[in-house]
């Protein structure tokens, strides 16, 4: 039996990428810091968007574009915590987010009159890793009652995110999490990215983390 061979002439995410561009484009026109928030469900994503919207709320205006299978539950609770603009992208299924649907929902966003964009990702570990919406940042956000071995089944997630945040510290003595661990495996993957230690619940962690985001978005479009 003859074997056939595909030749791929072009790189399957090509067309994404040049969307991706187009967003990025029209982010850094507007001045508007982007970030993409990865994670598995129940990590604490919305919480934390929603804890640094309460944070920087005097200091800049804050969007978020809400990414869902179905829904609008995270979308009125970033609206609530004070985000001044904020958008549901419902999948219908699709697992993660790609630019053309950043770019669409953009249609609805005012970026002249926003500082930050949160782009809240599907929740997942796999697919949304290699898909570029347009963002200055990548963060990943991990929970300590996930477990410290996350990194090591998901690592390309981990690889690709310039900052990690290890959500709901306050439980780490509760939970079976390896703290040496998870670090040795995140500095062999990902040597120059970025922890912190953060807990929604108690708020420690989330001032050093504000204050860098605040530093790091003027520093993008002062440089």
């Amino acid at each position: 039996m003859a074997v056939e061979h595909i030749h791929m002439v072009k790189h399957i995410l090509v067309g994404n990428d040049q969307i991706a561009d187009i967003n990025r484009e029209r982010f850094n026109t507007d001045r508007v810091f982007t970030i993409n928030v990865m994670a598995s469900p129940g990590s604490g994503k919305t919480s934390i968007i929603s804890k640094t919207i309460e944070a920087l709320h005097d200091k800049m205006t804050i969007g978020v574009i809400e990414g869902d299978i179905e829904g609008s539950i995270d979308t009125n609770t970033v609206l609530a915590a004070g985000a001044n603009d904020a958008v549901q992208i419902n999948t219908g299924g699709n697992c993660h987010l790609e630019a053309n649907m950043i770019q669409k929902a953009l249609e609805n966003i005012d970026l002249a009159q926003l500082d930050m964009l949160f782009v809240e990702n599907v929740g997942n570990l796999i697919c949304p890793t290699h898909w570029d919406l347009g963002q200055h940042l990548r963060v990943c956000i991990l929970s300590t009652p996930e477990g410290h071995d996350k990194p090591i089944k998901y690592p390309q997630m981990f690889s690709v995110c310039e900052v990690i945040l290890l959500n709901k510290i306050d439980l780490i003595e509760w939970v079976d999490f390896d703290l040496d661990l998870f670090y040795q495996t995140i500095a062999a993957l990902n040597p120059t990215a970025l922890v912190f230690e953060i807990s929604c619940r108690t708020g420690k962690g989330l001032p050093i983390w504000v204050d860098w985001l605040y530093a790091r978005k003027h520093a993008l479009f002062e440089a």
